[in-house]
């Protein structure tokens, strides 16, 4: 019979691969899921006996590091977002905050045309491009300052 961390990691492997294009894959001994060759969410090893998920976050980057046991990750990662999320004992994350979580690094990993595909992604708001810009200041030309 499988543990409550088994069932719960296997619950998010199956909704991570179930995103378009997604792939498992075994680095370094530790279970990833991929979208064209670039993971998505780090999933630990089988054979841990903690609960380990490693994502990349934008929106919900802040949010996440203020929970017990989130903290950037390592290997310099946490500065493009990464955060590493471990649940040890009775710690036990919301299903759907991690799904969410997932979800959210998908979209940030995979191309925008796969990212559009997922029921979760919503597009980046831009700059509307009437927007007023502060006008430019130009230096006078060399010939013009020595009139002056």
């Amino acid at each position: 019979m499988a543990s409550a961390i088994q069932q719960i990691r296997g619950k998010l492997r199956d909704h991570a691969l179930g995103l378009p294009e997604a792939h498992e894959d075994l680095p370094w001994g530790e279970r990833v899921v991929k979208v064209k060759k670039k993971v998505f969410v780090f999933l630990g090893r089988d054979m841990d006996r903690h609960l380990g998920i490693g994502v990349k976050l934008k929106a919900s980057h802040a949010s996440a590091l203020a929970l017990p046991g989130v903290t950037p990750m390592r290997y310099g990662l946490g500065k493009s977002g990464w955060v590493s999320a471990r649940f040890e004992g009775t710690s036990k994350p919301s299903l759907e905050l991690l799904r969410t979580w997932i979800d959210e690094s998908y979209a940030l990993v995979a191309p925008k045309s796969l990212a559009a595909k997922t029921p979760a992604h919503k597009p980046v708001k831009t700059r509307a491009k009437s927007a007023a810009k502060a006008p430019s200041v130009r230096k006078p030309r060399a010939s013009a300052r020595k009139k002056a």
